[in-house]
This record gives C-alpha cells, structure tokens and sequence, in this order.
C-alpha cells in the first residue's frame, strides 16, 4: 500500500508564493480527490474575507479560528489536499498536531527568497500583507525576515519540496515521488 492510499490528507505549506494553490488544485485533480485552500474554506464559513476578519476581530481570533477550520478538515474522512496560510503551521502546536496524524502528509514548498520576490511583487497590491512595499528590494527583505522567523515550523513537515524554477506539473511529479 503506498502512502497515497494510507494518507487520505495531504497538507501542502510555505511562504506566500510558493505555489500551495496552484500546485494543490492541479495534485488533487491528478489525484482525483477534493482540494481545499484552508483561506477559502474560513472565508466560505464566516461569510467574510480573510482580511476583514484580521481587521475587524485581530489576529489571535483569526488564529484560532484558523486552527479550529483545519482541525475540521482533518477529522472529516474525505481525502483532500489542503493548502494553508503562510502563518499556519507558525501558531499554537499546529505543525505537531498535523504530524501526529498519521493519515496526514505534509508537504513544504520550500521557495527561495529571489523567487519569491519575483514571482509576488507584481501581485503586491492584491496580498495585504506586502501591498505597502515599494520596490522589490523591500520585499526582498520582508521575505527574508519572514521565511528567517517560519523556517523552523516549515521544516518539520514530513516533506519538502523545492518549488525554485520549476514548473506546477514538475513539483507535482515530485510530490507524487515522495507520496509512493
């Protein structure tokens, strides 16, 4: 039995721009199961953005929230593939709590500080987080600081994957490589 059929949850994390979305809607498609962006998911439930939730009720209630919406997914029996928020694995024991799980494999898009810079700041304006950047060299050094404080949380994933200069099919030929 190979680790698809023993995992019915694959869990794809990184930094923003790492590709979770793109990469997990076309892994489950070739999988022939559900993807769910956990953002979506949050927003679909409260029937408000992502954004508004963080302006109008702060950070820490957005986090658990955010924990509460993944352990959801994680208990329902449907196979998924999920994609987090950049912050997620990065609060409470989130990345213990998905490990343990022996149905659930993690997956790190691990994506290098250039690429990063490259494939977001064009997309700035539409990511509130880095809208207020005003040149690549900013956002260089906002992603540097960032990947710098996450880096310990994304690591423990049982699975990395580096996402620089690859295409969306190549890394999910590769994760379907660790996956067998």
């Amino acid at each position: 039995m190979n680790k698809i059929m023993k995992s019915n949850k694959i869990i794809l994390l990184g930094y923003m721009g790492s590709g979770k979305s793109a990469v997990g809607t076309k892994l489950a498609k070739q999988l022939g199961i559900s993807f769910v962006d956990l953002d979506d998911y949050i927003e679909n439930r409260e029937h408000n953005f992502v954004s508004k939730i963080f302006d109008t009720k702060g950070e820490l209630y957005f986090r658990a929230l955010e924990r509460k919406c993944l352990e959801e997914l994680l208990i329902t029996n449907d196979p998924l593939v999920i994609s987090l928020g950049g912050g997620t694995p990065c609060y409470y024991d989130t990345m213990d709590f998905i490990n343990l799980k022996q149905e659930v494999q993690s997956i790190y898009l691990k994506t290098g500080i250039n690429e990063l810079t490259n494939r977001l700041f064009e997309q700035r304006k539409m990511r509130p987080m880095i809208a207020h950047l005003g040149d690549a060299n900013q956002m260089k050094e906002f992603i540097g600081k960032h990947l710098f404080e996450r880096a310990a949380f994304y690591q423990k994933a049982k699975n990395q994957i580096i996402t620089d200069d690859k295409t969306i099919e190549t890394v999910v030929t590769e994760i379907l490589s660790v996956l067998v």
